[in-house]
């Protein structure tokens, strides 16, 4: 049995891709900076069935972020699936003309040093398996940037930037890395960008192994 690790679970997104990856048979890492949140999710997912665990990190903590990884992987299997989707600090988006060169040191250890740590230490055991999927989740300033989020359009662009090379790299590698645009807020009635709409997309983008860049919906005009 291999692994769904999910990096910045929660009762949204992270609840709704954990459930989804789960009730196709992985067992799940659940991975953020709060034990007891961790806590609640793994009991709601063993209620459904489906084993989980939660491995305490904070992306900005590379040490932390490797070690839970590593957890993860001797704890429940080989991690084959990674999602990187943790929520952006609301103070990383200040507009462009507030925003000074320390004020992007942590944006960019979220959106780019998390990511590369992340990867680092996931991608041994998928060489390993001869397979992978790595998922990244991202806001619309991730292909637009915004004057007024200046933190996020800027990291998610370099982040996006580290992504697509990865999609390039490990190809023929088997590893497959896709990322999944979600412009606007995420709303439990949205058509398109619910939880559980966007995990079954995700779901998606994990078996059917097609392009880097995906949108839940259009770019608002």
């Amino acid at each position: 049995m291999t692994t769904f690790a999910l990096i910045g679970a929660g009762p949204g997104l992270g609840l709704a891709a954990a459930r989804r990856f789960g009730t196709a048979g992985h067992t799940v890492a659940l991975i953020a900076r709060s034990t007891e949140r961790l806590d609640g999710l793994a009991a709601e997912l063993a209620r459904d069935g489906i084993k989980a665990r939660g491995f305490a990190a904070d992306v900005l903590d590379p040490a932390s972020l490797t070690a839970a990884l590593y957890a993860a992987a001797d704890t429940l299997g080989p991690v084959e699936i990674l999602q990187y989707s943790p929520v952006p600090r609301g103070d990383f988006m200040k507009p462009v003309l507030d925003t000074a060169a320390t004020d992007l040191d942590d944006p960019l250890a979220f959106s780019v040093k998390g990511p590369v740590t992340a990867v680092n230490a996931a991608l041994p055991g998928m060489r390993n398996l001869g397979r992978g999927t790595v998922l990244f989740v991202n806001g619309g300033s991730a292909v637009r940037p915004h004057p007024e989020r200046a933190g996020t359009s800027i990291a998610f662009a370099a982040g996006s930037a580290y992504a697509a090379m990865l999609h390039d790299a490990l190809a023929g590698e088997n590893i497959h890395v896709a990322q999944l645009i979600v412009p606007g807020a995420i709303r439990p009635d949205s058509e398109h960008s619910s939880p559980a709409a966007l995990a079954e997309r995700l779901y998606a983008l994990h078996a059917e192994r097609g392009a880097f860049r995906h949108y839940s919906q259009p770019m608002p005009t």
